[in-house]
C-alpha cells in the first residue's frame, strides 16, 4: 500500500490580491444597478413618459434576466473560460450603460435594461468562480469571499445614495454612465491581473438545457415577485407551476446527458445543498424585510428619499467588516457554529425591531437593522465559501452561478412572503384605526397601503389628517412586527439547518495533491489553464 503525501496549497500574492480589487468593480456596479433607479423615476417618468406597465417593466426587466441567465453563463464560463465570459459580459454591461443614458424611449429604456441583466448575469459568477480559482489557500479564500459578500451588500446600498447624489446635479443618464469608466479599466487591468481559467472536460454547450433553466427560473421568480406586489392570482400561480414544470425537465436532461449543464452530482458532495438551502434562507430575511425598514424610515418617520437612504447605509457600514471578520473566526471555530451563532445574531435584531413603533427614535431602527445585516452577512459570506469550496475547481462557475440563483430565489420568497403578512395585518389593523367621519373612498384607499393612507390625509383636514397618519403607522408597525416574528422563526429554521448539514464540514484546498511515491502526480483538481 503506497503513502499518501499531500502538497500544502499555493499561498496567492500580491497579484492576486489586486486582481481581486480589479474583480470587485463589476460585483459593485452590477449590485448597485438592483437599486440605482430608486429616485431616478419621476425624472425619468416627466422624459419619458412611460405607463404604469412600463415603469414596472423598467424597473423588474434587469433582476428578471439577470435571475434567469445566472445558470447558464456559470456553465457557460466554465467552458469558454471565466475571464473571458467577465470581458465579454464587462463589454455588454458598458455598451447597455451607455444606450441607456441616452434612451429617448421607454422602449430603449426597458430594452438597455435588459441587455444590462445579460451583462450582470455574466459577471456575478465570473468574479466568485474566479476568486475560488485565485486563492487556493483555505485561510485567504475565505477572506476573499468574505470581501467578495461585503461588496456585493454595499453596492445594493450605495445605489439609491449615489443616485440620489447624481440626480441633485446631473440629468438621469449619469446614473448608468457612471459604469463605462470602471467597465474600461476592468477591460484594461483584468487581462494584466487575473488568469484564466476554464474546464477542459466539457462537451458542447447545451442550447435546450440553457432555455430550459430560463424557462424554469424566469416564470417562478416573475410569479413570487407579482405576488408581493399585487397579491394571488390565477395568472401568477400558473408562471410559478410552468416554471416548476421546466424545472423538472431542466433536471430530467441533466441527469441523461454525458456533458450535462450542471452536474447534479455537485448536490450529492456534502454540504453543497444544505449551504445553497441556507443562504436561501438568510436572503429571505435581508432582502425580504429591507421594505420595511426603508418604508418606516420615509413614510412613518417623514425623511426624504435622500436622506432614508443615507441613514439606511448606517447597518451597512455598521457591518462592512463582518464578512472577512467571520472568514478569520472560521479558522479557529467550526464554521456549522458560526452560521447558527450568525442566525442567532439576526434573530436578536429581529426582536429589536419588534420593540419600534412610530414614536421611538431612528437609533433603535438603525440598531435592530444593524444587528440583523451583520448576523446574515456572517451567514452569507461563510455558506458561500462552504458552496464553492464543496464544488470542484473545474465547476466553479456553475457553484457560483447556483449560489446566485439561491440568492435571487430566496429575495423573491422574503418580499413575496413577509411583504404579504405585513400588507395583511396593515389592512386588518388600519380598520379599526380610522377616524369616524372620513369619506367612503377615502377609506377605501387609505386601507390598502400606507402610501396610500398618507396620500389620502394630504386632502384632510388638519385635524382627520394626523387621525389617519397615526392610525396608518401604528397598523404598519403592527404588520413589521409580525413580519419580524416570522423572520425570527425562518433564522431558528436557518441555526438548525446549518447544525444538521453543515457540521463538519470544512472547505477544500483546491491544489492539495495526492502524490503516489510509485506514480505520476495527479493533477485533476488544478487541471485549469492559466
Amino acid at each position: 500500500m503506497s503513502d499518501t503525501i499531500t502538497t500544502p496549497a499555493p499561498r496567492a500574492g500580491r497579484r492576486e490580491w489586486i486582481g481581486l480589487t480589479v474583480l470587485m468593480l463589476p460585483l459593485l456596479l452590477v449590485s448597485m444597478d438592483v437599486s440605482v433607479l430608486y429616485f431616478a423615476v419621476p425624472f425619468i417618468s416627466a422624459e419619458l413618459r412611460p405607463t404604469a406597465t412600463e415603469q414596472l417593466w423598467i424597473f423588474d426587466i434587469y433582476g428578471f434576466v439577470l435571475a434567469g441567465l445566472l445558470i447558464t453563463m456559470g456553465a457557460l464560463g466554465d467552458r469558454i473560460g471565466r475571464r473571458r465570459l467577465l470581458l465579454i459580459g464587462a463589454t455588454a454591461f458598458g455598451a447597455a450603460s451607455l444606450l441607456a443614458a441616452y434612451a429617448d424611449s421607454t422602449a430603449t429604456l426597458i430594452a438597455a435594461r435588459a441587455v444590462l441583466g445579460v451583462g450582470g448575469a455574466t459577471l456575478m459568477p465570473s468574479t466568485l468562480a474566479l476568486v475560488r480559482n485565485m486563492f487556493h489557500d483555505a485561510k485567504q479564500r475565505g477572506t476573499a469571499i468574505g470581501i467578495w459578500t461585503a461588496t456585493l451588500t454595499g453596492g445594493i446600498a450605495i445605489g439609491p445614495v449615489l443616485s440620489g447624489i447624481l440626480l441633485e446635479h446631473f440629468w438621469w443618464g449619469s446614473i448608468f454612465l457612471i459604469n463605462i469608466p470602471a467597465m474600461l479599466m476592468l477591460l484594461l487591468l483584468v487581462p494584466l491581473l487575473v488568469p484564466e481559467f476554464r474546464n477542459p472536460a466539457t462537451g458542447r454547450f447545451d442550447l435546450i438545457s440553457a432555455a430550459l433553466s430560463l424557462g424554469a427560473l424566469l416564470p417562478v421568480i416573475y410569479g413570487i415577485k407579482e405576488m408581493a406586489r399585487d397579491g394571488l392570482s390565477p395568472a401568477r400561480v400558473l408562471a410559478i407551476v410552468g416554471g416548476l414544470l421546466v424545472g423538472a425537465l431542466f433536471l430530467h436532461r441533466q441527469r441523461t446527458r454525458a456533458y450535462p449543464m450542471v452536474d447534479l452530482a455537485l448536490f450529492r458532495r456534502r454540504g453543497f445543498a444544505g449551504s445553497l438551502a441556507v443562504n436561501l434562507l438568510a436572503m429571505f430575511a435581508i432582502v425580504g424585510f429591507a421594505i420595511f425598514t426603508t418604508q418606516h424610515l420615509q413614510l412613518v418617520l417623514g425623511l426624504s428619499p435622500l436622506r432614508a437612504a443615507l441613514w439606511s447605509l448606517v447597518p451597512s457600514l455598521a457591518v462592512g467588516g463582518v464578512a472577512p471578520a467571520a472568514a478569520a473566526l472560521a479558522q479557529r471555530v467550526e464554521r456549522a457554529y458560526l452560521i447558527g451563532a450568525g442566525f442567532g445574531i439576526a434573530l436578536v435584531g429581529f426582536v429589536v425591531l419588534t420593540r419600534v413603533t412610530p414614536e421611538t427614535p431612528l437609533w433603535l431602527l438603525l440598531v435592530g437593522a444593524s444587528v440583523y445585516a451583520g448576523g446574515l452577512v456572517m451567514v452569507m459570506s461563510l455558506v458561500t465559501e462552504l458552496v464553492l469550496g464543496a464544488a470542484p475547481p473545474e465547476q466553479a462557475g456553475v457553484a457560483s452561478a447556483l449560489t446566485e440563483s439561491s440568492s435571487e430565489l430566496g429575495g423573491a420568497l422574503g418580499m413575496a412572503i413577509l411583504g404579504s403578512v405585513g400588507a395583511a395585518v396593515y389592512r386588518r389593523e388600519i380598520v379599526d384605526g380610522l377616524p369616524a367621519g372620513l369619506p367612503a373612498d377615502a377609506g377605501t384607499a387609505a386601507q390598502e397601503t400606507l402610501g396610500g393612507a398618507l396620500a389620502v390625509a394630504q386632502g384632510l383636514p388638519a385635524e382627520l389628517a394626523n387621525a389617519v397618519r397615526h392610525a396608518a403607522a401604528v397598523a404598519f408597525t403592527d404588520g413589521l412586527h409580525l413580519a419580524a416574528y416570522a423572520a425570527m422563526a425562518v433564522m431558528l429554521l436557518g441555526a438548525v439547518t446549518a447544525l444538521v448539514a453543515l457540521r463538519g464540514i470544512r472547505p477544500a484546498d483546491s491544489t492539495a495533491l495526492a502524490v503516489e511515491p510509485t506514480g505520476p502526480v495527479d493533477t485533476s483538481l488544478s487541471s485549469v489553464s492559466r
